[in-house]
């Protein structure tokens, strides 16, 4: 037994943590690209979502909780490592983008393995945006099933993906056709991983990240079917976009494709939580659902008609809430309270914490995270941020901070800094209503924020920093 191992154990026996005797398997799973207004429970109203939102009506919704970034890479490098984009080394997507060794970069998967967990990773992979084959093994999962690559997860039909460092050949599938739905191989993987689990008795976090609604927009025909005729269909996408050789698929019924796939997501939920009570897992599992950030508009998608961000301003790669602000359900049975609901300011660097008070694991110095664990149990002491923080390097360079009453977003950061936005974001969720000029001194605090929030990264610069030209201040 190793001594974090033990350690754990021991702050588990003496009350130091608020983790339960037999400590709970834990499923986070991370939708890619799914807006704040996606799903029935937060007001959806067209696509239907039946068992997600009986996770919801079960357990805890959070109103107020945000994702790592507003594109996919540095999203969950954020959630890995419990850090936010002023401070994680994967602050951007791009090629050969990694987080690093375990001794610099100490992923979530591998705090939990450390206090005797069996962790895998199914989907995506979330250690960076294009990562060597295995790399997930070296971050501390045990057991991983996916796509290396972020680019070559825009196809639900890929030619190849991998089984921990083994590539795995679909040599019928085209990308955007084919004979193996990429999502019908990821429920077999959890399926098959569940059994495992429900005969070793080893507590498991299992990490899904799906590709879900991510385009290309794709679904398989009985998805699809379901709102043939019940949505007001546009013309086909023709296919293309998507950068870095990554083309989408030509898809003729974007809109009923687009919801079928939301539903197909939801029906794998369902069998999910169905695998659970089937093996009598599910009385002790904490199930966590999520988005990687706001919703895309991107391979024949407008978020605009199924109102896919809510009340929010902005989606993906926008830094107005409707980029970062992101559905977010936690399910346990006994533990969470049935149809509660939070507006706690929280963010994916939050969750590796918030796993390690639960579980008795010892978190990594220096991240930006706070446990939320009270909140989800319904305890008092539950710690305030301070503020949220992010900063995006796309556009002429984006950063934005969040705190309980004030939301201040600056643009064309890499140009010198357009003036700072600053809205109050209890009275305008919206967004709509730059309140700046009367509070100067409010923009003031925010200035000091950006400042103390940011470390420069040898990786990766503002725009007009990159190309040698000096920054204003």
């Amino acid at each position: 037994m190793s001594l974090k191992i033990l350690i754990g154990l021991v702050l588990g026996l003496v009350g130091l943590s608020c983790a339960e005797p037999v400590r709970p398997n834990i499923i986070y799973i991370l939708a890619d690209d799914m807006g704040f207004g996606d799903l029935g429970c937060y007001g959806q109203e067209v696509i239907q979502t039946p068992n997600i939102d009986t996770l919801c009506g079960e357990g805890m919704k959070f109103t107020n909780h945000h994702s790592g970034s507003t594109v996919c890479a540095p999203s969950r490098a954020c959630l890995m490592t419990g850090q936010h984009t002023g401070h994680v080394w994967v602050r951007a997507n791009g090629k050969k983008v990694q987080l690093r060794p375990d001794g610099k970069d100490i992923t979530m998967a591998r705090v939990l393995k450390n206090a005797g967990y069996h962790t895998a990773m199914i989907g995506k992979a979330g250690t960076g945006c294009d990562v060597s084959p295995g790399q997930p093994n070296e971050k501390g999962f045990d057991y991983f099933y996916g796509f290396n690559g972020h680019a070559e997860a825009h196809h639900y039909f890929p030619k190849e993906v991998f089984r921990n460092a083994e590539k795995i050949e679909f040599p019928n599938n085209r990308l955007h056709t084919g004979d193996t739905y990429i999502h019908d191989e990821f429920m077999k993987e959890i399926t098959g991983y569940l059994d495992e689990r429900g005969q070793d008795g080893q507590p498991f976090f299992l990490h899904y990240a799906a590709l879900i609604p991510h385009a290309s927009i794709v679904a398989p025909e009985e998805w699809v079917e379901k709102y043939r005729g019940k949505v007001d269909e546009v013309s086909p996408f023709k296919g293309g976009g998507g950068g870095r050789g990554a083309e989408y698929g030509p898809v003729k019924e974007p809109r009923a494709t687009f919801a079928g796939m939301v539903s197909r997501l939801d029906w794998e939920i369902g069998e999910i939580r169905r695998k659970l009570e089937e093996l009598g897992l599910a009385d002790n599992t904490l199930i966590l659902f999520s988005s990687d950030n706001g919703p895309h508009s991107e391979g024949g998608h407008s978020p605009e008609h199924f109102d896919s961000n809510g009340p929010l301003r902005g989606g993906k790669r926008d830094m107005f809430e409707g980029g970062v602000r992101v559905p977010m359900i936690a399910w346990w049975p006994g533990h969470i309270a049935a149809g509660s609901e939070s507006d706690h300011l929280s963010a994916f660097w939050d969750v590796m914490p918030t796993l390690c008070e639960l579980t008795g694991a010892i978190a990594p110095d220096g991240i930006d995270g706070l446990s939320f664990l009270p909140t989800l149990l319904g305890q008092s002491g539950q710690a305030q941020h301070d503020y949220l923080y992010w900063e995006f390097y796309e556009k002429g360079g984006k950063r934005a901070a969040l705190t309980q009453k004030w939301k201040a977003v600056q643009l064309n950061v890499g140009g010198g800094g357009d003036p700072i936005m600053l809205f109050d974001i209890h009275a305008d969720t919206g967004e709509q209503n730059n309140v700046a000029a009367q509070y100067p001194e409010v923009i003031d605090q925010f200035r000091g924020i950006f400042k103390k929030a940011h470390t420069p990264s040898p990786i990766k610069k503002w725009p007009s920093v990159a190309k040698g030209k000096k920054q204003k201040k």
